[in-house]
């Protein structure tokens, strides 16, 4: 039992390692996901437009008050209780789900407002809002549907559920299955299966690293984490 509870502590501490680099790889490209999911809402919302005249300036009122969020949540000082809430200069997440949680854009602003909760501590709401964000198709939508799933795992290791954890980690390598981020989620996976006790699961999950990402940050060091099982 103590050495379960061992593995345990350790694996908390490695996946927030782990956590770290995911928060490092979204904060160098998140301009340019966020202009391209923009683009892609834009687009959803036009496509729509034209087949009902009613659906286009909703669709193009949500992506502008989206837009206005984003830039709270994007600023050097970001205030993500301003993110969520909105303020006199402008909207914020909460009110975009509100007002148009049925368009893209309300759609992506429930990621947002999973992290902005995140961000503030508060688990239970960053973990509902999260899960009700719908997985999108294309690029860049891919690499947030991963970026969604494994946040939702770090919350469930976070909260010592290691078993659910593993499936949101799989589920954020399956979403987005490149070189960049599908190795952070392995390493996730294969630490929290380690947790578990479950060696060959983990073991598994250290060797695709190796052998399908050999020149990701992650396979530096892997051999080690895969002799320490």
């Amino acid at each position: 039992m103590a050495k379960i509870q061992n593995a345990a502590n350790s694996t908390e501490e490695s996946i927030g390692i782990a956590m770290s680099r995911t928060e490092l790889f979204f904060e160098k490209n998140g301009k340019a996901l966020t202009l391209g999911l923009i683009v892609l809402v834009l687009l959803g919302g036009l496509w729509v437009g034209y087949r009902n005249l009613v659906s286009k300036p909703r669709h193009e009122k949500a992506a502008e008050l989206l837009a206005q969020a984003q830039n709270k949540f994007e600023a050097d000082d970001a205030d993500y209780t301003v993110a969520l809430n909105g303020d006199d200069n402008g909207a914020g997440f909460l009110e975009v789900i509100e007002r148009y949680g049925s368009t893209p854009a309300g759609n992506l602003a429930k990621h947002y407002a999973g992290i902005c909760y995140l961000k503030e501590g508060d688990l239970k709401n960053a973990a509902a809002y999260l899960a009700k964000y719908t997985p999108v198709k294309g690029i860049p939508g891919s690499v947030v549907n991963a970026q969604n799933y494994g946040l939702q795992g770090d919350i469930a290791v976070d909260e010592g559920n290691y078993k659910e954890a593993v499936k949101f980690f799989e589920k954020a390598v399956e979403a987005a299955d490149n070189n960049a981020t599908a190795p952070i989620f392995l390493m996730k996976a294969g630490r929290a299966y380690k947790a578990l006790g479950d060696t060959a699961k983990a073991k598994e999950c250290f060797e695709r690293i190796a052998t399908a990402y050999p020149s990701s940050f992650e396979a530096r060091d892997i051999e080690k984490y895969i002799n320490s099982l």
